[in-house]
């Protein structure tokens, strides 16, 4: 039985080296295993349900469509943004329709007061003036409410869901530059369909 046993481990081990000896050079040609994991990341994120893009432009953009690069600020103001509108329980519409226009007042920075270069006392993402009631100064360069007192605004318009961005955000800003907010509409869908489901 010693026997018998000793020539089951010995064939058994023999096989395993003969299998690594031959399977060798073809494994040296062949990507790393650490590279796997990658591989199951995104097959992983490849899972997520993804953003309906129809929803996020219905009606196509309007004119030419600016864009720029992002700092990591800026994306934690993106998502800062997408938050707040997941937890007023509006959709990824009402979202680009808040990004782009914080594209436009703030280019997604949290702005205190500016000095000269102040328009009046508009501050934070969206430029919210305390003056005209949007809040103390705290409140106003606070994201989330920043964004939460905009949308509170966007949901008092009727049928903002069927208007052009820009009428939309303009109805709640009331901006001097009423046509501005149309060429943020593409980066700012781009960056919902990107951060809405992370």
């Amino acid at each position: 039985m010693n026997t018998i046993m000793r020539k089951s481990v010995l064939g058994v081990a023999g096989l395993a080296f003969a299998g690594g000896v031959f399977a060798g050079p073809a494994a040296a040609h062949a990507a790393p295993a650490v590279e796997a994991t990658p591989v199951a990341a995104v097959a992983v994120q490849a899972d997520k349900p993804g953003v309906d893009k129809a929803k996020l432009v219905p009606h196509g953009v309007q004119g030419a469509q600016s864009r720029i690069d992002l700092s990591d600020e800026q994306v934690g103001n993106v998502k800062a943004i997408i938050a707040a509108t997941k937890k007023a329980g509006m959709d990824e519409r009402a979202a680009v329709v808040a990004i782009a226009t914080a594209l436009q007042e703030s280019k997604l920075e949290n702005l205190g007061h500016l000095g000269e270069r102040n328009d009046h006392d508009s501050q934070g993402l969206f430029q919210q003036r305390p003056s005209s009631g949007w809040g103390t100064v705290e409140q106003i360069t606070d994201p989330q409410y920043s964004t939460m007192a905009f949308l509170k605004g966007l949901k008092q318009v009727d049928g903002w869901q069927d208007m052009p961005l820009t009428k939309a955000a303009q109805t709640v800003q009331v901006s001097a530059y009423p046509d501005h907010y149309a060429q943020w509409e593409q980066q700012a869908a781009d960056l919902v369909a990107e951060h809405w489901n992370n």
